[in-house]
């Protein structure tokens, strides 16, 4: 008599967001795991939250509850242009969570960016609170110890993570893609994970959807390695089970480890993000001296008036009341702001910047600000083809 196999949710899953790596479109990886009955899916990207909100809009419209996570890439001095680093699989438990992982991501990216976008200890535990972590696949720091025969050092890795994220926030990543790497060390994770009393889960390293798109799979790895799939010896996946796969499959994977494929709904189930759609979250500019943005604005503006034009003629000064009015109204202070610093930054710094162009050519605030060299009075521009209080989407600066 068949048994049913234990519920299971996918927690690491690429999407065509890991760039040249995942095959996944996340439409039909959504539309797959309703299909499956599955009541959530995860999505890891490679060191980028890109897919993130694509994810959350689509999976929440199909009602299959959205997990945002990433596959972090971790080195032990992000600022050290050295190759070598290891993946970290983070979930976001909590909105703080999710902040903390866009932050992660950034940080890479700003701040650690060596062929790929690098973070280290040091920033993993500035930013740990609301994250869920799964040590990783072969490629993390614990498999690899593992897989090299140093087993203090993947005993002392997963004690820094759960020192990092909290002890009941810290997973053993069990996978089994028919990887001979993985049968080797599969057996070592699980005595570590009973050594450690840390609980093991089940993931499946989801790359594309189904079976058959494992070829479709191996052109992107040729793209990103500039080899051929004429080569016999180009680079490849060495079995064709990184896809994305039902419970019943995942259960034949993992005979005698449904704890761990169970324990893939307890971390979904822990994992609620909201994450708000449709509203603009604007930056507040950094003012001087903490004083009002819009008052900053005017005094930048009365300035820039007296310097383009030489004296500020009653026409000027009523074109400019008209426009700053409108500004605060629609409470785009300080986006007029960050768009005047970045191009005053980028002229002192001799970064060629264009004369403006589309609607925003029509503002005096702008040409005042020096964001557009184009006078709108002398060539009898409209404000109101840029910015008018009958739209209420954010303005668009074309520089």
């Amino acid at each position: 008599m068949s048994h049913p196999a234990p519920p299971f949710v996918h927690l690491h899953v690429h999407s065509e967001y890991s760039i040249l790596d995942g095959a996944c479109r996340i439409p039909a990886l959504v539309e797959k795991a309703k299909r499956l009955e599955m009541p959530a899916v995860a999505l890891t990207d490679h060191g980028s939250l890109a897919g993130a909100v694509e994810l959350y809009r689509e999976a929440r419209r199909e009602g299959v509850k959205p997990i945002v996570g990433c596959e972090v890439y971790v080195a032990d001095d992000r600022r050290t242009q050295t190759k070598g680093y290891a993946h970290l699989t983070l979930l976001a438990e909590t909105n703080e969570g999710y902040a903390n992982l866009i932050k992660l991501c950034s940080l890479g990216f700003l701040e650690g960016y060596y062929y790929k976008p690098r973070v280290d200890w040091e920033l993993l535990e500035g930013h740990a609170k609301g994250l869920v972590a799964l040590s990783g696949c072969l490629s993390g720091r614990v498999s690899r110890a593992l897989a090299e025969e140093r087993p203090k050092d993947a005993r002392d890795d997963l004690d820094r993570l759960q020192q990092i994220f909290g002890r009941d926030s810290t997973y053993v990543e069990l996978q089994n893609a028919g990887l001979a790497e993985q049968q080797a060390i599969n057996p070592k994770l699980v005595a570590l994970a009973e050594e450690t009393g840390l609980p093991l889960v089940a993931t499946g390293d989801v790359h594309y959807l189904d079976s058959e798109d494992a070829y479709a799979h191996e052109a992107l790895l040729c793209i990103q390695s500039g080899d051929t799939l004429k080569n016999p010896a180009h680079w490849r996946f060495d079995t064709n089970e990184f896809f994305f796969k039902t419970p019943e499959e995942m259960a034949g994977d993992f005979i005698g480890h449904e704890h761990a494929l169970a324990r893939t709904l307890e971390v979904a189930e822990r994992c609620s993000v909201e994450i708000e759609l449709g509203r603009i979250l604007l930056p507040k500019y950094p003012v001087p001296e903490a004083r009002d943005a819009f008052d900053y604005l005017v005094e930048l503006c009365e300035k820039g008036l007296l310097k383009r034009y030489g004296k500020a003629t009653p026409e000027l000064h009523e074109r400019l009341r008209f426009e700053l009015k409108t500004v605060r109204e629609m409470g785009f202070a300080d986006y007029f702001l960050i768009v005047w610093d970045f191009i005053h930054f980028a002229k002192q710094n001799g970064v060629s910047v264009g004369p403006g162009r589309g609607s925003s050519a029509g503002s005096l605030a702008a040409y005042c600000l020096e964001i557009t060299d184009v006078d709108p009075m002398r060539y009898g521009l409209l404000f109101e083809r840029f910015l008018n209080p009958a739209r209420k989407d954010l303005p668009d600066m074309d520089i």
